[in-house]
């Protein structure tokens, strides 16, 4: 753990410098100071010294040249009670002390005294130290050219420390009140600093933090010097990232609602094949949710090879900085969608380019994704369909021209028959050959009502609309072994569109024939009713069932969907959804009942649709038509009971 030993703050890093700045220049001071004052009164006090010996090894002189030795003793006396002088003594040339006062132990000279005799030369004074540290002045004593003694005065040197420690004191005292002064000055100018800088800060704090547009800006500027500029410049720089942001945040808005709701998938992929941003039509089309996309790859979430493919093409896009236009993919099953129905074949159009937000760096790749699966499906099926006009008109021209022929063989039997007299049998074969010529000649004019039909509804009867249905499906039912059974009173009639409700009649009837296994039974029932959502509405319920395989709850959901179909190889997909459209024409109503095959259960299903008898069909919007509804399984077993 680091630990901070200088302070944050700048008020606190001037006052701590300033601290440390008066703190070693007052030591400084204080310390040259003391030694000058040292030296200074270490010269005062050996030339003291000196003075004193000197008075008092002639004053010693005078009174023992004039015999009066109580004078040595009153000189020595006088000396000790200066201030400065710690002891003053005078002893013989031998050594021995014949006068002393003051601090003196023992009665005779030390070795270092005794030592210093010998350096003693004339009448001037010699100054050394002692072995105590003190410092000590010695003089001859002479009486004309006799030595008498010698004079020693000890200087005091507590006077010494006294002195230097009423200058430290003093200095100590002067360094304190001047840093107590500088540092409430430098308070002072630190807060006059400090505060303009905190606002700064925080300002700048709020500007990272995103509240560049609270009630604290502009920030206030309380000083005019460089800081009150430098805080002017903020506010501006700050007014000016505000209008920057307003900007910018509008144009990600736009970006935003511009990816979240175009109508095309849009991803973004990292130079790794990650994905940074995909839109919701993408996630859909993928099948996972959009929160699963981000820093996933395309083989995490899209099967091969079409994860391998699209990967190829981001990669292109990486490695040649161009884009990649109109690549096309295709696919089969996978998830199902949103609202559980069952997914279907698709393909998409892709194109990626190259995302640069630097002028020579591409950093992601932008895909772009349109769904033309229904497109694909309405080219097949509008192939499909023009295959079927193509035949139904060749159909119609062909049933024309047989009624011509027809014609001519229906006079030639009548003549045969009329010609002369025949044997029972060759009448029974001529009446056998009228009779199916006729029914040739019924199939041709039902062929030439499903090309021909009228733009204006009318009256039509139910033996009318159903027979000439029946009567096509009728050989491909005995064929397959179907039991077609029939329910209705061929005179009752209904207003409508008669080659419309027919061609209705003709997809139910087509289809359940496809569904039916050989052996089974086709019920087609038809009569008056009303409308199940408006008991006072009359009309016709027609009703086609069958026993056939039924439909998978997947599949019953989208049956009204256009080109939808489960036959791959024959189906267009567009039967339903055409009839289901001529039944809203109508203002009808359809439900569809069905259970799909299973082991020990019966299958089948019921198509019922209901069109009033409304002669104002001619007028009426057809805006106003009713939705379908799907209703619960029902049996032909059961229908057939209701």
């Amino acid at each position: 753990m680091t630990v901070r030993w200088w302070p944050r703050s700048i008020r606190w890093q001037m006052l701590a410098g300033l601290l440390l700045l008066e703190a070693l220049s007052t030591g400084l001071f204080g310390a040259l100071l003391v030694r000058q004052q040292t030296l200074r009164t270490t010269r005062r006090a050996q030339q003291m010294l000196e003075y004193e010996c000197s008075a008092l090894a002639e004053q010693s002189a005078e009174a023992l040249e004039q015999q009066k030795p109580s004078w040595v003793d009153l000189a020595v006396r006088t000396i000790v009670d200066s201030p400065v002088i710690e002891s003053a003594k005078i002893s013989n040339p031998f050594g021995d002390i014949l006068f002393a006062h003051g601090q003196i132990e023992g009665g005779e000279l030390t070795s270092a005294e005794r030592a210093q005799i010998f350096r003693v030369k004339g009448e001037r004074p010699t100054v050394f130290t002692t072995a105590q540290g003190g410092w000590e002045a010695v003089r001859a004593i002479f009486t004309g050219n006799q030595l008498r003694g010698y004079a020693w005065v000890t200087y005091d040197r507590s006077f010494i420390r006294q002195q230097l420690d009423s200058l430290l004191r003093d200095t100590s005292i002067f360094g304190i009140i001047w840093i107590a002064a500088s540092a409430v000055l430098v308070l002072l100018m630190a807060r006059s600093i400090a505060q303009p800088l905190a606002v700064l800060h925080r300002g700048a704090t709020d500007v990272m933090n995103s509240r560049g547009e609270s009630s604290g800006f502009p920030l206030p500027v309380a000083v005019h010097n460089e800081i009150g500029d430098l805080i002017e410049t903020f506010n501006r720089m700050v007014a000016s990232l505000s209008e920057q942001r307003a900007g910018l945040n509008d144009t990600l808005s736009l970006l935003d609602s511009m990816l979240a709701n175009a109508p095309i998938g849009l991803a973004f992929f990292d130079r790794h094949g990650r994905f940074v941003r995909v839109n919701q039509v993408f996630a859909s089309f993928t099948g996972t949710p959009l929160s699963r996309h981000l820093g996933r790859t395309l083989p995490e979430l899209l099967p091969q090879p079409i994860a391998g493919e699209l990967e190829g093409a981001v990669q292109r896009v990486f490695a040649r900085e161009e884009p990649v236009r109109n690549l096309e993919l295709s696919g089969e099953g996978g998830r199902s969608d949103a609202e559980g129905r069952m997914a279907r074949p698709w393909t998409w159009l892709i194109s990626a380019y190259p995302v640069r937000t630097m002028p020579n760096q591409v950093r992601w790749a932008g895909v772009i994704v349109l769904d033309a699966s229904d497109r694909k499906r309405s080219e097949d099926a509008l192939r499909r369909t023009e295959k079927l006009a193509v035949t139904g008109r060749l159909a119609a021209s062909i049933a024309h021209e047989i009624n011509n022929p027809l014609e001519a063989i229906t006079n030639l039997l009548f003549l045969l028959r009329n010609y002369g007299p025949l044997d029972e049998g060759a009448m029974k074969y001529v009446k056998m050959a009228e009779h199916e010529v006729r029914r040739v000649s019924e199939i041709t004019q039902q062929a030439l009502r499903f090309y021909r039909q009228s733009t204006l509804p009318g009256r039509a009867t139910l033996g009318e609309l159903l027979e000439s249905v029946l009567s096509l499906y009728q050989g491909r039912a005995n064929v397959l072994g179907i039991r077609v059974e029939r329910r209705y009173d061929p005179e009752v009639d209904v207003f409508c569109f008669a080659g419309e409700i027919r061609q209705v009649i003709a997809n139910l009837v087509g289809n359940s024939i496809d569904a039916t296994i050989g052996g089974g039974r086709l019920l087609v029932r038809a009569h008056r009713s009303r409308n199940w959502k408006n008991c006072l509405q009359r009309g016709i319920r027609f009703a086609v069932a069958d026993t056939g395989i039924g439909m998978a709850p997947l599949v019953r959901e989208r049956i009204f969907e256009p080109f939808f179909t489960t036959k791959s190889a024959t189906g267009t997909g567009l039967g339903l959804w055409v009839s289901h459209e001529i039944i809203a024409k109508h203002h009808g109503l359809v439900h569809v009942r069905t259970r799909a095959a299973a082991p020990g259960q019966s299958s089948g299903t019921v198509f019922q649709f209901f069109i009033p008898d409304d002669p104002e069909l001619a007028k009426a919007d057809p805006a106003l038509a009713q939705s379908r509804t799907v209703e619960e399984e029902l049996l032909p077993e059961q229908e057939a009971e209701a």
